[in-house]
């Protein structure tokens, strides 16, 4: 009786360390969204437009969301872009926000009322 008391409260902590580890490796599988990722996308295109635009990144990172707004800074084609990532499914709402500054000189720029390319 003794040995088989001994023998199962060994294995119920065995079985309590692998549960801790286990969810220790959940907790580290959780993926952060990586703002970088939408300012990279952008430096790949060559002409820019003011405005902003917005979107979510589907079942890559479910339950975020994107804004991003291109303000042009100066004549020359300098802009600033400023992205928000946001979700409001977590408590407290996570927001990350990132601006880059970006020349584009080969960007139509609409420049006190006239178009200048």
């Amino acid at each position: 009786m003794i040995a088989a008391g001994l023998l199962f409260m060994g294995l119920f902590a065995i079985l309590e360390m692998t549960s801790r580890s286990l969810r220790g490796a959940r907790s580290l599988q959780k993926s952060n969204v990586d703002i970088g990722s939408l300012a990279s996308d952008l430096a790949l295109t060559n002409r820019l437009e003011e405005g902003g635009s917005s979107g979510d990144f589907g079942g890559l990172y479910p339950g975020y969301a994107w804004t991003r707004d291109i303000t042009l800074v100066s004549s020359n084609g300098l802009y600033q872009v400023d992205f928000t990532v946001f979700s409001n499914r977590q408590k407290p709402p996570v927001e990350t926000k990132l601006s880059i500054l970006l020349y584009r000189p080969d960007s139509s720029v609409i420049w006190a009322g006239s178009r200048i390319r």
